[in-house]
């Protein structure tokens, strides 16, 4: 069979067209075929291609740009083409495409829409015998569940526009519809056509793309001929999809058979109550493995040791075997309903209660489990990373510490021991078999619940934390990925002033993008895996990081790396003298101690600075960075000794530049500096001149380079699967962030309190743009109870100007009114509105918490926060409760949810 492919496409003198057939997939990659094309003018190219395959079969394929060798671009790559070999008679095919772009509507083929909200089933186009065939295909992404499409035409063929001959599509690929005509039936070498939708199978309720009649035109056709038109996509005039949603983590669950801790079978039941309520979104924190110490400390659920290991504390011990031994099942059992009834997690009972538990169910299960056909089909998908994780956790129990520089003759993984943790009847693979038992059955139990979840039509969206644990697996395996010089984290913001210090290393671009960020597309390819949709966190750290010196407690010292640091020369021809010393080490003067320390501050002459000339003052080596005060002052938690400890981290960031991490002849302005000392010495000129120098760096100098370097990492991510990508975009968000989330079409999230136009104080629901999701507050945040008795003169203005209020604002918050900003953040134009369980239980007074602030989740000024919210409420009364349900059922309703 021959198959000639045609496609139109500018191209520019040096650059190739190639087609690329997919043969099959490795490692969620594409493998293929190349075909290189031809061209006479540069814009029509073709190739012929000679295929054995059999009716009833189908190729997928996609275009690119080569360079030489060098892929330049290809087509967006979250659908393929499709062809179809329908035709029992054919020879010959002709296949006429379009190159596809990112469409506006990138979203409606993510499979959080196809496989979520409208569940539609792909279909193989039936096989005919005609001499002649015409097939046309079209993507008409617009369809709900209930939706048929059909085409009609102007010839007797086509249904003489009469929609009741009308002929009905097939959808065979994802969002795109195929019909084969039969060409010896078509009259003339023209055809008018037009596509509509039937809804609900009736005639009656039909409607019409939003276009011209279609006319194409057919070429002179032998006998066995097949041609293939790709039509541009249909469009619709339909509402736009809007979906309501709630976020809770999981650890926050509460059911009646929990073991004190929320877990997937609770998650399962999570989705029960999401759709019984009509939401169709169900959001969680990240879930991963975050064991380092085996305290509470370890509750922090952003500091994962492993991008794709489960934590063990969300498996459903009710979904695995009992244990055999009656006293050992009435002990967890007679535990289970203690820990269960607390208010908040006790995170270590409960994980060394499950991990107890999980043991015993190994040594009477396990054997059987891994020798069975599953558990041997995960190990094969997961053995890359599964194998070294395992050896990670028996590691760390073994020597009793995560910081793998102090395990004997494991330093680093060893990929030559993956032979010996591979093979069951291998020392090393019994040591380490436990741990393969847990992920199992975790990966089981979450592949469950994210199927149960389509099957109610919910988008279960994950997140994918922007950093790791620096003693985590990930660094142990690859530290090549890593700079364990430096510390990630946020420059100052509503949530911290002196700057977030998450700890976590930075990542090693350059060494990423060696290989075409595989770490990062290897972990959203296991995301999809149970997620159809995911939060980005921090996706600032895509165009750079805030990088902070190990040396440093606080963020206040730290950079944007990579950024394009200053030269003296630069800093000068803004009119700023340069002065090196002043400038880059702390500026300690008299009258700096004295406004610090006050009373202390003859006591920090003495102890801690030293005297150099005049006023001025030098830190004591044993306390020149943050880290050796830290280190003084650990155990000494008096008010007095805080006090003294904090105020020499300021002393210590009293500075006006921060040397370049990689070239000290480079130079960033310290952020935030002109709320500090150093800054209040200058000279009001001096002062004038270091403003228009600092934000000329913090929000024009990087732009076109942090748009770049954004732009070599997210495309090859959010082309790695189909999930719907969303980002949090909080914070200091330069210009460049928003083209790039605009041309990948990635979802913002729009927060009223945090608006991201700098002139007002509230944003307006009404302009939140259509591709975001829209929320009262995050898991960093106060919730809406606690925000709103946090500041009275700013809720008085909210009260007054958003919510159109008059007289005094009402505290605490009540019922009715909560319900109001509810309502009016569900009737904003975006696309997703997902609120927190707090959130929503605040409309309903007879429901909600009685404190407000035991609702928070987190607070980010506080570095080592026990992450131990639990929902007061079971998820079986939850559903039960008839009243709060109807309301969020009515208030969706209302907001054409």
């Amino acid at each position: 069979m021959n198959i000639q492919f045609h496609i139109d496409y500018q191209t520019y003198y040096g650059q190739d067209l190639v087609l690329n057939v997919i043969t099959g997939r490795h490692n969620g990659a594409a493998e293929t075929s190349q075909y290189r094309m031809r061209t006479a003018d540069g814009y029509h190219w073709e190739v012929e291609v000679k295929k054995d395959a059999k009716p009833g079969t189908q190729i997928d394929y996609f275009y690119s740009i080569l360079r030489g060798d060098n892929e330049e671009r290809r087509e967006w790559g979250v659908t393929n083409h499709r062809l179809d070999f329908d035709t029992e008679r054919s020879l010959n095919y002709r296949v006429y495409d379009h190159w596809s772009d990112i469409p506006d509507n990138a979203f409606l083929y993510a499979s959080a829409i196809t496989d979520c909200v409208v569940g539609k089933k792909l279909m193989k186009a039936k096989l005919n015998n005609y001499n002649k065939a015409v097939t046309l295909k079209v993507r008409a992404p617009q369809l709900g569940d209930a939706d048929e499409l059909y085409l009609v035409g102007a010839e007797p063929a086509l249904g003489a526009w009469n929609v009741k001959k009308a002929l009905k599509m097939v959808q065979h690929n994802i969002n795109e519809w195929s019909l084969t005509l039969d060409g010896t039936k078509l009259a003339g070498n023209q055809i008018e056509v037009k596509f509509f939708i039937k809804r609900n199978d009736s005639n009656e309720n039909i409607v019409w793309e939003y276009s011209d009649n279609r006319t194409l035109t057919l070429p002179t056709m032998d006998e066995g001929d097949v041609v293939v038109y790709e039509l541009a996509e249909a469009s619709f005039p339909l509402p736009a999809v809007r979906v309501a949603g709630t976020l809770v983590p999981v650890f926050s669950l509460r059911s009646q058979t929990s073991f004190g801790i929320g877990d997937f079978g609770d998650l399962k039941k999570m989705v029960d109550w999401v759709s019984m309520t009509n939401q169709r979104a169900l959001q969680i924190l990240p879930i991963n493995d975050t064991t380092i110490t085996h305290t509470w400390t370890d509750s922090y659920p952003y500091s994962c040791i492993s991008i794709f290991a489960l934590h063990p504390q969300y498996a459903d011990l009710t979904a695995l075997p009992a244990l055999k031994d009656k006293k050992q099942q009435e002990k967890f059992e007679t535990l289970r309903k203690e820990l269960n009834a607390l208010p908040q997690i006790d995170y270590e009972r409960v994980n060394d209660a499950k991990t107890e538990y999980l043991r015993l169910l190994f040594e009477q299960e396990g054997a059987k489990v891994l020798e069975s056909t599953a558990f041997k089909t995960f190990f094969a998908e997961t053995e890359s990373w599964l194998v070294p994780y395992a050896q990670y956790s028996y590691m760390r129990d073994k020597f009793g510490t995560a910081d793998f520089s102090r395990w004997a003759d494991h330093k680093q993984w060893d990929e030559a021991d993956r032979k010996a943790l591979s093979n069951p009847k291998d020392k090393a693979y019994k040591e380490v078999a436990f741990f393969y038992y847990v992920q199992f059955v975790l990966s089981t139990q979450l592949k469950a619940v994210h199927e149960y979840a389509q099957a109610h039509k919910i988008i279960l969206k994950g997140d994918i934390p922007i950093g790791v644990n620096r003693y985590g697996c990930d660094v142990w395996t690859e530290p090549r990925y890593f700079n364990l010089n430096g510390q990630a984290g946020a420059p100052p913001d509503d949530f911290s002033v002196n700057g977030q210090n998450w700890g976590f290393p930075t990542y090693n671009w350059d060494e990423m993008i060696k290989d075409g960020c595989q770490w990062w597309v290897n972990r959203f390819q296991n995301m999809a895996r149970y997620f159809d949709a995911y939060r980005i966190d921090h996706v600032l750290g895509f165009f750079r990081i805030w990088e902070i010196p190990v040396h440093s407690v606080h963020g206040l010292l730290g950079q944007f790396s990579p950024s394009l640091g200053m030269s003296r020369e630069e800093i000068e021809g803004y009119g700023l003298h340069w002065q090196e010393e002043l400038f880059t080490e702390p500026f300690i003067a008299d009258w700096v101690l004295d406004r610090i320390f006050r009373e202390h501050a003859d006591e920090v002459r003495q102890k801690y600075v030293e005297h150099v000339w005049g006023d001025r003052y030098k830190m004591r080596p044993e306390y020149d960075t943050q880290r050796k005060v830290e280190k003084a002052f650990a155990g000494k938690n008096s008010d007095v000794d805080i006090w003294l400890r904090d105020g020499l981290y300021a002393l210590i960031s009293n500075v006006l530049f921060v040397r370049d991490h990689k070239d000290a002849n480079r130079f960033h302005p310290r952020i935030c500096v002109q709320f500090d000392f150093i800054y209040e010495s200058l000279y009001d000129s001096d002062k004038a001149v270091f403003n228009k120098l600092y934000n000329d760096y913090y929000y024009r100098r990087n732009n076109q380079f942090w748009y770049q370097e954004a732009m070599k990492k997210l495309p090859k991510l959010v082309n790695a699967t189909r999930m719907l990508v969303c980002a949090e975009d909080l914070g200091m968000v330069p210009d460049s962030v928003a083209w790039v989330m605009n041309e990948l079409r990635i979802l913002s999230l729009e927060i009223q309190s945090m608006p991201k136009d700098p002139k007002v104080r509230f944003g307006h629901l009404g302009e939140n743009p259509y591709r975001s999701v829209s929320t009262i507050s995050t898991h960093d945040m106060a919730t809406l109870r606690q925000w709103w008795d946090e500041d009275w003169a700013r809720t008085q203005d909210y009260f007054n100007s958003m919510l159109h209020r008059g007289g005094p604002a009402p505290h605490p918050l009540p019922g009715w009114l909560a319900r109001d900003v509810v309502s009016r953040h569900l009737t904003s134009p975006s696309m997703l509105c997902i609120l927190g369980i707090q959130d929503w239980m605040s409309i309903d007074e007879e429901l909600r918490l009685a404190d407000p602030d035991a609702e928070r989740i987190n607070v980010p000024a506080n570095p080592k926060h026990y992450w131990r919210y639990r929902m007061h409420v079971s998820i079986e009364d939850l559903m039960k409760n008839k009243a709060f349900n109807e309301q969020i059922t009515d208030l969706l309703y209302q907001a054409g949810r």
